[in-house]
């Protein structure tokens, strides 16, 4: 992949599983507050940009933070941001699929379900046979999903122009109902929304000259999404209000309803199903290649490490991840894992900037404070997430770490 490559599997990562679920929750925490916590979500995501970035031009290899926690604090912190990043994500699969399948056949739940196996089973056999075909069709779902926001933002705009909407009081409280705490939680639960940037460096091995290409598209995807997300946060805002988003399942069709362009909804159903299908695929990739790697140093089982002889990819980390995401998807509705979700990945994102932290000044692109504020930002909004989500987080990572410490005695 070139540069423009990597960007458009940043966007297809990132624009989707945030502009149309993480909205809702986001206002129930916040109010009008969800854009201070954009704002901050955002930040941090670039603090985390860089990091990911520079430690990926030193270890243009699969595998990520799994990777440069290794390398730079230890194998145990690999681990951990590793077992984080594969758990979560998994169930964030999962969380895509059934999102799309609600979009895409709003019928009965047995429908429904049978659609999200489908799709998983598509884009996982579409990543099988290589990277190309995989941004191929990125680059068809990023486009499609941008020219339903812009409709949709160019709808609620003559709304509210002709004297619909909630404005101005829908940008009038930005303290919410949670205060200071409240705007943190939802930059928490937007920051679902931006985890999607780091996909790139995931993808090390299948980047031209990743010491150059992935520094310039890591950022310049998380600049475009913070732009759009900020667009499509305040037209929804005015539009339908803070309260009205936070009781809706769907925030973005609430919004055009609002403004009586209620007419707009199939536009925001069409828009939404390439989005999920986009992330979805991102994710399928980019959870791959970490297993890829953290099979490869044994945290898991070797038979994962194979790489495809002809298709260059992990085709047996691809074919476990589509079986476990077919029964996530088949037993369990888990569109309610974006707290979970953000848990896993923002320890991640502690220990990528931690590891840029050590790295010398000859390997250095910016400078250490940005570490430092990455790593402060993300314990903060992990410690302000939703208490079931803190919760089902530690449990996580105390069952992953136990089980390695067992697995490394019985080895020796």
């Amino acid at each position: 992949m070139g540069t423009a490559d990597a960007v458009v599997v940043g966007l297809g990562s990132m624009i989707g599983a945030g502009v149309f679920a993480a909205f809702g929750p986001a206002a129930r925490a916040a109010g009008t507050g969800l854009l201070i916590g954009l704002v901050i979500a955002a930040v941090i995501a670039y603090c985390n940009a860089v990091a990911s970035a520079q430690l990926a031009a030193v270890y243009p290899v699969s595998g990520g933070t799994y990777v440069y926690g290794r390398e730079r604090l230890g194998h145990w912190w690999g681990f951990t941001a590793g077992w984080g990043f594969v758990v979560g994500k998994t169930a964030s699969c999962a969380a895509m699929a059934l999102t799309f399948a609600s979009y895409a056949v709003p019928g009965p739940w047995w429908a429904q379900r049978a659609v999200a196996v489908a799709a998983v089973l598509g884009l996982a056999a579409l990543n099988y046979h290589g990277v190309t075909r995989t941004v191929l069709l990125t680059r068809v779902l990023v486009a499609a999903t941008l020219t339903a926001l812009a409709v949709v933002v160019a709808g609620i705009a003559v709304g509210i122009a002709a004297g619909g909407g909630a404005a101005p009081e829908g940008l009038g409280d930005w303290r919410g109902t949670g205060g200071a705490y409240g705007v943190l939680q939802a930059a928490g639960l937007m920051f679902f929304a931006f985890a999607g940037y780091a996909r790139v460096a995931t993808m090390g091995e299948e980047v031209r000259d990743p010491s150059r290409t992935i520094p310039r598209a890591i950022p310049i995807a998380l600049f475009v999404t913070v732009a759009v997300y900020l667009v499509v946060g305040v037209a929804a805002l005015l539009a339908a209000g803070p309260a009205r988003l936070a009781a809706s399942p769907a925030p973005l069709t609430t919004a055009v309803e609002a403004v009586g362009a209620g007419g707009l909804a199939p536009v925001v159903r069409a828009g939404a199903a390439p989005a999920a299908l986009g992330a979805l695929l991102a994710l399928i990739a980019g959870i791959g290649r970490t297993g890829l790697a953290m099979a490869r140093h044994r945290d898991l089982p070797d038979w994962l490490a194979a790489v495809h002889p002809r298709y260059r990819v992990p085709h047996h980390a691809e074919i476990a991840l589509a079986v476990v995401v077919c029964v996530l998807v088949a037993t369990a509705d888990l569109r309610g894992v974006i707290g979970f979700s953000s848990f896993g990945v923002l320890v991640y994102y502690a220990v990528a900037n931690a590891s840029a932290f050590t790295q010398p000044p000859a390997e250095r692109r910016w400078p250490r404070a940005l570490n430092v504020v990455g790593v402060a930002g993300c314990l903060t909004l992990v410690a302000t997430l939703p208490w079931p989500s803190v919760l089902a987080g530690v449990v996580m990572f105390a069952a992953g770490l136990a089980g390695r410490w067992l697995v490394l005695r019985r080895r020796a």
